[in-house]
């Protein structure tokens, strides 16, 4: 039983250890915070949901106010959400060292308009007039105050920076009670950018610019949009032109199950891998462009293309349960039946250490029955000799060392004779 002990005891601490440092079963629940009613983010999130329930996993959807909310609702830990679709470059004033990137799903580019008799080439050509920047909190409004900053435009100077957004701001162009607006998202749809091309008076804003704001913002991306691709047959543009875009992130607290990012990338990449207009096929999602860290699981993910052979063969229950029992399995594995199969030599080796001990102290004795002894040490060696005796005998020993046994108690017998002999000597 000693013997079995100690590997039976590495064995539960290396279990211990496994199911310690790796995630018990995933969560059949979790929740999203996507965006307003009706927009782009609610209706990713509503596909991600409809992704999800195919591996029995349940993903609500609770709408909200855009990725400044969202980011918000991240940084609270009481708000329950475990992911967000979060616009790049958005900051926040809480603590987010806990969230990481499960990767850049789409692109939301930014669109300006602005009536003008002539084309203007920089931002700072707006200067002194009214812009329409969207409502606080916006990720267009976060994203207008950067660009315009960089171009010397801030609040509290003479340019007059307007809450409008969407068909509110688009209105006040049209009305004449704006200069330019700032458009990004669902605000910037295709069918609202023809339909402002086609107003006469109105421009939209080529950023000549556009690599130096790369440059200077590692968040956006230049697209090059071709002549016609918002109309054919208008040819509207009329020539290429280039916007800015952030890409829009899936963030996640640092503790999600590694299973769900396997599958929410699964998901993201069955919504948005098709080519659109300003994308490519297989483009997205990918974990090049982020704001946040990427998830150390979903840079795995990345890597190899793939789920996990149990995962992609599986369905996800089993699969996770699976994986979860290897942790326990695999210690037994890899300790635990190997020393179980040395068990019958370590043993062995622990009872002819006993044998061994024994005859250690035996040799000793007789060592000292080689000199002169006086009649009271004889005495304790006689004594030594009936302890070890004793110890031996009462000492269970298996029948497979009754041998050694044996010739231990004969060996005990010729050094007590020894010194009985040298007694007799001596009284002679």
């Amino acid at each position: 039983m000693q013997t079995v002990v100690p590997i039976l005891l590495v064995g539960a601490v290396l279990i211990w250890a496994g199911l310690h440092f790796v995630h018990s079963a995933p969560p059949r629940s979790i929740t999203i915070s996507a965006g307003p009613p009706g927009s782009t983010f609610e209706t990713v999130a509503k596909r991600y949901s409809a992704a999800l329930a195919r591996n029995g996993i349940q993903l609500k959807v609770l709408v909200s106010e855009g990725s400044m909310d969202n980011l918000s609702r991240m940084s609270d830990p009481k708000s329950g959400v475990n992911i967000a679709l979060v616009q790049s470059g958005i900051s926040a004033t809480a603590d987010t060292s806990d969230l990481v990137s499960l990767g850049s799903m789409f692109y939301e580019p930014l669109t300006i308009f602005y009536r003008s008799p002539k084309p203007l080439i920089r931002l700072s050509e707006l200067r002194s007039q009214r812009i329409a920047i969207g409502k606080e909190g916006s990720g267009t409004r976060s994203l207008a105050l950067a660009l315009l900053k960089a171009n010397e435009i801030e609040p509290g100077g003479p340019t007059q920076l307007l809450p409008q957004e969407g068909e509110a701001a688009r209105d006040a162009l049209l009305g004449r009670q704006v200069d330019a607006i700032f458009l990004t998202g669902d605000s910037a749809s295709a069918a609202t950018i023809r339909a402002m091309l086609h107003t006469e008076g109105l421009r939209m804003f080529d950023f000549p610019q556009a690599d130096a704001y790369v440059r200077r913002f590692p968040y956006l991306n230049k697209l090059s949009v071709p002549a016609g691709a918002f109309d054919l047959g208008e040819n509207l543009p009329p020539e290429e032109i280039n916007l800015l875009a952030p890409s829009v992130e899936l963030v996640a607290h640092s503790a999600l199950h590694p299973a769900l990012i396997d599958l929410l990338i699964q998901a993201a990449t069955e919504v948005h891998s098709r080519a659109a207009l300003l994308q490519s096929a297989n483009q997205f999602p990918n974990p090049l462009m982020h704001t946040f860290p990427i998830s150390e699981e979903a840079a795995r993910y990345y890597k190899s293309g793939e789920q996990s052979f149990m995962y992609r063969y599986l369905p996800f229950w089993m699969a996770s349960l699976l994986s979860r029992a290897l942790v326990v399995l695999l210690p037994v594995i890899v300790v635990v039946v190997p020393g179980l199969r040395y068990l019958p030599a370590i043993y062995s080796w622990r009872i002819n250490r006993r044998f061994h001990r024994r005859y250690g102290e035996l040799m000793a004795v007789e060592r000292e029955t080689l000199g002169n002894v006086s009649e009271e040490r004889r005495a304790e060696l006689l004594r030594q000799l009936r302890q070890i005796e004793r110890s031996v005998i009462t000492r269970r020993t298996p029948g497979s060392h009754a041998e050694q046994l044996y010739m231990l108690r004969q060996h005990i017998g010729f050094v007590r004779e020894g010194l009985t002999h040298s007694a007799e000597d001596v009284a002679s």
